[in-house]
């Protein structure tokens, strides 16, 4: 397993090595003492999500107040996911960035995602499975989104699916209907740099 920082602090893909033979394929999803090696930090699984999307959805930009906010480990075990992570931790050198990491069920990499980053993802493929090891249980109070489509953040979402196929983005009325980074910001929603950071820093 390499587990390699991505050009968001506090981010991370995992690339599990895989086992094959002729029953079929082996691999380590997680592994605490490698993860807490490679981040510095342990990762406690307070609840498991699991979400099933056709080819285009869009769930995303999610994020929750700091803290605890949530952590993030995520995998895709069938189908194929382009998963996102943003910064939006005000104060932060790459602020309004994001990075992509491809997940599917080939290379079956995964990402982990820390506190006060946000996080969306697009399905490529119809039937494409997400599983989210969370550091904390869903708390609606203190979750917040950002719309996917926001222009300052500019993410460029695929057009076409795994097979070359059009698809266009599916939203659910709140993502839709969230606000941009900047309305995000001057509403005061976001995570500055240094809270997320001293929480993080917390946990290790």
């Amino acid at each position: 397993m390499e587990i390699q920082p991505l050009k968001i602090s506090g981010a991370w893909r995992i690339v599990p090595q895989q086992f094959a033979d002729n029953r079929g394929t082996f691999l380590e999803t997680f592994q605490q003492p490698k993860f807490q090696e490679a981040t510095g930090r342990s990762l406690e699984v307070a609840q498991v999500n699991t979400s099933i999307s056709s080819a285009g959805t869009i769930r995303g930009i999610h994020f929750a107040d700091v803290p605890p906010s949530q952590a993030k480990y995520v995998f895709c075990p069938k189908g194929a996911i382009l998963d996102i992570v943003i910064d939006i931790r005000t104060g932060s050198p790459t602020f309004g960035q994001w990075d992509s990491v491809l997940l599917d069920d080939v290379d079956r990499n995964a990402i982990f995602i820390s506190e006060g980053l946000g996080h969306a993802f697009m399905s490529l493929e119809d039937g494409s499975v997400a599983t989210y090891l969370c550091s904390t249980t869903y708390s609606p109070t203190r979750e917040h989104g950002i719309n996917p489509l926001c222009k300052t953040i500019g993410i460029e979402w695929p057009t076409e699916d795994r097979h070359g196929n059009p698809i266009s983005p599916i939203l659910s009325d709140k993502d839709r209907e969230a606000p941009g980074l900047n309305a995000a910001a001057e509403a005061g929603l976001l995570p500055t740099l240094a809270l997320a950071e001293g929480f993080v820093n917390g946990q290790k």
